[in-house]
C-alpha cells in the first residue's frame, strides 16, 4: 500500500509542480519557515469562511487561519467591502487619514493597557518597539523572557525561543545583543523574582500570555498575577505579546479575561484583519518616548507603512465585529469541542495521543492521554507541562506524516496545532476528528502513531 507521503504527491501535482519553480526562487522554496514541508508545500488558490482550495481543487477545512490573523474567518464581507472601498480612495496617500484616528480609538476601547498606541507594520516590529521603550523608561539595558516564547524574528528576541535552549548563541545574531536577553523556563514565579533581584539591569519582561509558541506550554491566570505582582513591586516594565492572543481569547485580550494589566501590549495579526500591521499600545509615560520633549531622549520611529489605510480599514472593519461580541466566544466554542471530541476518539481507538490548549487554540501530542471534559481554559496538559517535552524537538517524520493524511482527508492541520475563528462549525469539527482518526490509523500502519 502507497505511503502517506506518496499519496500526497499523487494527489497535489498541482502544488508539487509550483514547488518545482518556487525552489529555484527562494530558501527552501518557500517564504515562511513553517510552510516548509515534505516532500512539497500545499498551494491554495483561494478561501472563504473555515475552508480553503488548494491548486488542485481539494476543499481543506482550515486550522491555519492565516498564521493566527483570522478570527472571522476568510474573506468576510464586510472586511472585503471595507478594502474594497479603501482601494478606490488611494493605498497609500503617505499622509495622516481618519482611518488612523477610528482604529486607534478602537484599540483603546478594547485594550485595558492602551492609554496611548502606535502602529508598526508588523508584530516584530511592536515586540522591537516595547523593548527599545523599556530601556528608554528604566535605563536598564536586559530584559526577561520565557523559554519558547516567540516574539518575531528580531536579534533581540530569538533567544530560546527554539530548542535547544539552553544553545550558546543564535547564528547571525551578535553575542553582545543576544546577551542583553535573559531566558528562563515558564511558569516559576520564584525563578522569576530571584532573576530578576539578581540582576538589576534587567528592567523589563516580556511573554506571550498564554503561554510559549500561542500556548505549547499554557500559562494561566494566577501566573500572569503573580508576575504582574512582581514587576510592579521590583520596579520593572511588564510587556505582553498579544499578537496572537490579542482579539481573539477575548475582545480585550488575555489581559481583559484575566484581569491583569501589562504596562504594554505588542498587537498585530487580527488588529489588521489578515493584512499586514501591528501596534503597541500601552502607558502614556512610556510611549511619551516617542514625542520629542525638552530635556528628554526621543526614540525614533518612522515606518513607510505604520497604520497604512488598507490594513486600517481591515482592522476597523474586523474589531468593530469583535467589539459587538459573539466571534471570540464562537471560535473558542469550537476549539473547545474540538479538544474534547479528540479525546473521545483517541480513548475510543486507543490512541495514545492527547489534545490540549486553551481557548481557540488547539494541540495534539503523541504519548499521553486527556479527559474530555475541558472548559475554555481549564484542561488538562499533558507532561507536566515541561517545556522540554511540549515545546522540545519533534519527529520530523511523525509531524509530516500527520499533516499529510490530514490534508488527505480535507483538512489543513498545522503540524500538531491549528487555530479556530467564529465560522468553525459543528460540521468541521466532526470532519476534523474523524480525518484525524483515520489519519492516526495509517500513521501507525506505518509505525507512526
Amino acid at each position: 500500500m502507497p505511503t502517506l507521503a506518496e499519496r500526497y504527491a499523487a494527489a497535489f501535482p498541482g502544488s508539487r509542480a509550483r514547488f518545482d519553480q518556487a525552489r529555484e526562487l527562494f530558501p527552501c522554496g518557500v517564504t515562511h519557515d513553517t510552510r516548509m514541508m515534505e516532500p512539497f508545500p500545499v498551494y491554495v488558490s483561494h478561501a472563504l469562511g473555515s475552508k480553503k482550495w488548494s491548486v488542485d481543487g481539494h476543499e481543506l477545512i482550515d486550522y491555519f487561519v492565516g498564521h493566527g490573523s483570522h478570527i472571522l474567518g476568510h474573506s468576510p464581507p464586510d472586511v472585503v467591502k471595507a478594502v474594497q472601498e479603501q482601494m478606490a480612495k488611494g493605498t497609500h496617500p503617505g499622509s495622516c487619514h481618519d482611518g488612523e484616528i477610528e482604529w486607534g480609538q478602537l484599540v483603546r476601547k478594547l485594550i485595558p493597557s492602551a492609554e496611548r498606541v502606535r502602529f508598526t507594520g508588523s508584530g516584530t516590529e511592536a515586540t522591537l518597539m516595547a523593548l527599545r521603550l523599556s530601556r528608554l523608561h528604566t535605563g536598564r539595558p536586559k530584559f526577561l523572557k520565557f523559554q519558547g516564547h516567540f516574539h518575531g524574528w528580531h536579534d533581540y528576541v530569538t533567544v530560546s525561543a527554539d530548542p535547544p535552549y539552553d544553545a550558546p548563541g543564535v547564528p547571525g545574531v551578535p553575542a553582545a545583543v543576544s546577551d542583553v536577553c535573559v531566558a528562563i523556563p515558564p511558569n516559576d514565579l520564584n525563578r522569576v523574582e530571584d532573576t530578576l533581584k539578581k540582576d538589576e539591569q534587567i528592567g523589563a519582561v516580556i511573554l506571550e500570555p498564554t503561554g510559549g509558541h500561542w500556548g505549547a506550554v499554557p500559562i494561566r491566570g494566577e501566573f500572569l498575577k503573580g508576575l504582574r505582582e512582581i514587576t510592579t513591586r521590583l520596579n520593572r516594565v511588564l510587556i505582553f505579546d498579544e499578537v496572537i492572543t490579542g482579539f481573539r481569547i477575548s475582545p480585550g485580550g488575555a489581559q481583559a479575561y484575566y484581569g491583569v494589566t501589562p504596562d504594554l501590549t505588542a498587537l498585530a495579526k487580527i488588529l489588521a484583519g489578515g493584512l499586514p500591521g501591528g501596534c503597541l499600545a500601552g502607558r502614556a509615560d512610556i510611549l511619551a518616548f516617542i514625542e520629542p520633549r525638552p530635556g528628554k531622549p526621543k526614540m525614533k520611529h518612522p515606518g513607510t507603512y505604520n497604520a497604512n489605510p488598507l490594513s486600517a480599514s481591515a482592522g476597523i472593519a474586523t474589531l468593530k465585529r469583535i467589539a459587538a461580541g459573539g466571534v471570540c466566544e464562537a471560535a473558542n466554542a469550537a476549539a473547545r469541542n474540538l479538544r474534547n471530541d479528540l479525546n473521545r476518539m483517541f480513548a475510543a481507538n486507543g490512541f495514545q495521543w492527547a489534545a490540549y490548549g486553551d481557548f481557540s487554540m488547539v494541540r495534539v501530542v503523541p504519548g499521553a492521554t486527556a479527559p474530555a471534559d475541558a472548559g475554555h481554559n481549564d484542561g488538562f496538559i499533558p507532561f507536566g507541562n515541561d517545556v522540554n517535552v511540549l515545546d522540545g524537538p519533534k519527529n520530523t517524520k511523525q509531524v509530516m506524516a500527520l499533516r499529510q493524511g490530514m490534508l488527505l482527508n480535507g483538512v489543513d492541520w498545522w503540524g500538531f496545532a491549528g487555530m479556530t475563528t467564529c465560522e468553525h462549525s459543528p460540521s468541521d469539527v466532526t470532519t476534523t476528528v474523524t480525518a484525524m482518526q483515520v489519519t492516526l490509523t495509517d500513521m501507525a500502519a506505518e509505525g507512526l502513531a
